[in-house]
């Protein structure tokens, strides 16, 4: 390990999480559990290094992290109908099933032959009492080739 990493991991080790340690180039560390280096700094601004952060995070469980990041992916890219429908998903984990159907409507909105969409409204509308509008979306999604939603027409409506 160079010489000039090693007093920076030892500065970042001495503090507290999440506080920032500004170097003379400009550049800024913190010592939480993700340190950026030069590209990634560059290419922080991206909405792509925002979801896919956000998609991390959703993974590991983080799903108001998650959140957090997909809300900066669409600020940067509002066109992008996947990060509309994975902050739907997240909504739908917390229990936010209205803010999801909010959100699974943008994303139908931009992109109107997502199935997933379409059966992830259904799921969230069934959750909040709306079986005929659970119904119309499964319907939806099964014409659009999902047989799971096919499978729930039948079965549920």
């Amino acid at each position: 390990m160079k010489k000039r990493t090693a007093i920076i991991g030892t500065l970042v080790s001495l503090l507290p999480m999440g506080q920032p340690l500004v170097i003379g180039t400009g550049t800024v560390l913190t010592s939480a559990a993700v340190m950026l280096t030069a590209p990634e700094i560059a290419k922080a601004e991206s909405a792509e290094f925002y979801f896919q952060r956000a998609y991390k995070k959703g993974e590991e469980g983080d799903y108001s992290g998650a959140i957090v990041d997909y809300n900066k992916a669409i600020e940067i890219n509002p066109k992008d109908a996947d990060a509309y429908y994975n902050r739907g998903n997240a909504k739908d984990e917390l229990g936010d099933y209205s803010g999801a159907i909010v959100d699974y409507n943008k994303a139908i909105e931009i992109n109107p032959k997502d199935a997933d969409a379409y059966k992830n409204r259904g799921n969230s509308k069934e959750l909040i009492e709306d079986m005929k509008g659970a119904c119309s979306d499964w319907r939806k999604a099964s014409e659009l080739g999902d047989e799971d939603a096919a499978q729930w027409v039948k079965n549920e409506c």
